[in-house]
Parts: C-alpha cells; structure tokens; sequence
C-alpha cells in the first residue's frame, strides 16, 4: 500500500485530553477588522516558518478549514470550534469529549473539498493533517492559497527532517494554539499529556522491551510504521522496540522475508478503513510462511486505532493504551 494511501486514514477514539472549555469568537468577529481583533488580541502581528512557508497573521485566524481528522481534533482541544467554518476528511467518529463542539461544525466533503467548495467556506486559515490535503493538481496547494489570501498550516510530522517525538508534537501544538492567540490552553494540552507519558516510562522502565512489528495493511508485502513517525516513538514509549526503526520514512513497504527475519515477538495491528482487525489476524495466522514468528506462533497481538498514530492530540492516549497492551503485568 502506498504512503499517500496510509496518510490519509482515521480512527476510533479513546478520551485524550483534559477538557478545555469553549471558547473563540463568533465568525462574525471577522467583519469588525483586523485592527480591532488585533486590539484584543496581544501578541500580534505574528509570523512563523511552517514547513518552509513563512506566514504573519495580523490577528487570529476566524474561519478556519481543517482537512483531516488530527487537524479537527486539536482545534476542538483548543476549545476553538466555533472559528471552524468547514471540515474535511474525517474518516471516524472525532473523540466523544469533542463531538458536541464537532456536530456544529460544516463538512465540507467526505474526503477533501475541491477548490470550489474549499474557497466558497470563505476561510481565513486552512489546516492539513497530511501533506495530500494541499494537492496543487487540485489547486489546493499552500501558494495557491496564499495567492488568495488564505494562509494554511501543514502538521510538522510531514515536513520534518529526521524522526518524529514529543519535540514535534510540543511545536505542533504550541504554534497551533499560539496562532489562534491562545497559547495558554496549547500549554495545558502540551503538560497534561507530557505527565501521562512520563506515567508510562516509569511504570514500565524496568520490564523487558518486546520487538514489535507494526502492520498497517497489505498483502503481497507489509506497509508498516518507518523510524521518522511519531508512531515509532509510540512503541518506544511504551515500553517496545519497532523492528523497522531503520526504514527512513513515516510509513513504508517491507518485504514479508524481512519480517520473518526481523522474527518480532509483537504485531502491533493499526486498525482503520474497510478491513477488520479480525481480518488482518487471520491474514497473518493463516500464512504459513508466518508460523514461524514468534508473535503470530504465540498469538500476541495488539492494537491501536491509525489516529491515535499520528501527530496529534491522541499521542498520550497511544502511549497509555500500547503500554498496557505491552506490559499488562507492570505496577
């Protein structure tokens, strides 16, 4: 399975974060004009460099677009749903702590808008989990947009150099929340899930660190979790190792031949999309060249919804959930 097609899929929840209480203005704020946003708005003009695209917001985005389900989830964490005039691409039911806020909130396609519709939300900011949501053969490309006067906002995990951890996640959220001029509440999501995470460390920092092989689909070869997404630093954090730490991408296809040689003790199944985590068991239990591995001769199988292995506010929950999985007998 390709890349493109592994980014750009959601999931099921488990409650994350601490609720934030609503907030934001009305989108009507925007009619009254930048010098009296930015009048209550202190901090502004601001300007940053995302993913090579330097922008300055002379007040808080009002009408903003968020293209898939990671960018929705963390503006409604931010308490800012009322400034979100469209969605897109949200696969799975959002968090049920933010469903209320969700379920007055436009959706603008099932999967990404074309052009016209994007442009007739009228948005201010437009917000892409994945890097498929700014398609220029569509006409959605980031300059297109600033052509128009619309700034946009591309989540670091698909721009970074290197691997993905907590460090990207903390500038994901920080500049996110500091745009939308409320740095205070991204400071809250950012040590809330930073203390949860620390909870998992200690509890597991002494049980022995199973080798986990992470199966997003596939038939004739595995698309699995590479070393530069935040998913690899999930398993590390939880207690396991990814036996394809080494393969230098987000996501990647590997061979079977190198998962029986790789030899894991644990499948890690992300589940999303149209085929059942029941299915991909059987898959792999019935493949004999499989029976052999240790986690399918053993059965050890464990699972993580694809949205919580992104670079968005379901980080802390995967780490909790994955480092129960993992070591279910740690204090």
């Amino acid at each position: 399975m390709s890349r493109t097609r592994a980014l750009c899929r959601a999931f099921v929840p488990v409650v994350l974060l601490i609720p934030l209480a609503a907030c934001g203005s009305s989108p009507d704020v925007r009619e009254h004009g930048a010098a009296a946003e930015s009048a209550a708005a202190p901090g502004f003009p601001y300007t940053l460099t995302n993913c090579g695209m330097s922008s300055t917001y002379q007040a808080p985005p009002q009408r903003a677009v968020t293209m898939n389900q990671h960018s929705t989830e963390l503006l409604l964490a931010l308490g800012l749903g009322e400034r979100i005039v469209g969605s897109a691409y949200l696969d799975d039911a959002v968090l049920p702590l933010y469903r209320p806020a969700y379920d007055k909130i436009k959706v603008l396609a099932r999967e990404y808008p074309s052009k016209e519709v994007l442009f007739g939300a009228d948005p201010d900011f437009v917000y892409g989990g994945y890097a498929s949501a700014f398609d220029k053969a569509q006409g959605r490309d980031r300059g297109a947009l600033a052509k128009a006067g619309i700034n946009s906002r591309l989540n670091v995990e698909y721009c970074s150099e290197g691997r993905v951890g907590l460090d990207q996640l903390k500038t994901e959220i920080t500049e996110v929340a500091r745009t939308f001029g409320v740095p205070e509440r991204g400071a809250r999501l950012v040590e809330d899930g930073q203390r949860r995470i620390d909870a998992v460390a200690a509890r597991v920092k002494d049980a022995p660190r199973p080798s986990v092989f992470v199966y997003d689909s596939g038939e004739t070869s595995a698309s699995t979790s590479g070393g530069n997404g935040i998913g690899n630093e999930i398993v590390s954090l939880a207690g396991g190792t990814n036996v394809f730490a080494d393969l230098d991408d987000t996501f990647g296809d590997v061979s079977w031949e190198k998962v029986i040689e790789r030899a894991p003790e644990v499948v890690l199944i992300y589940d999303y999309g149209g085929t059942t985590v029941e299915a991909k068991k059987q898959r792999l239990l019935n493949d004999p060249a499989l029976a052999g591995v240790p986690a399918v001769k053993n059965r050890r199988f464990v699972v993580l919804p694809l949205s919580s292995a992104v670079l968005g506010v379901r980080v802390a929950d995967a780490v909790e959930s994955l480092g129960r999985q993992l070591h279910p007998d740690a204090p």
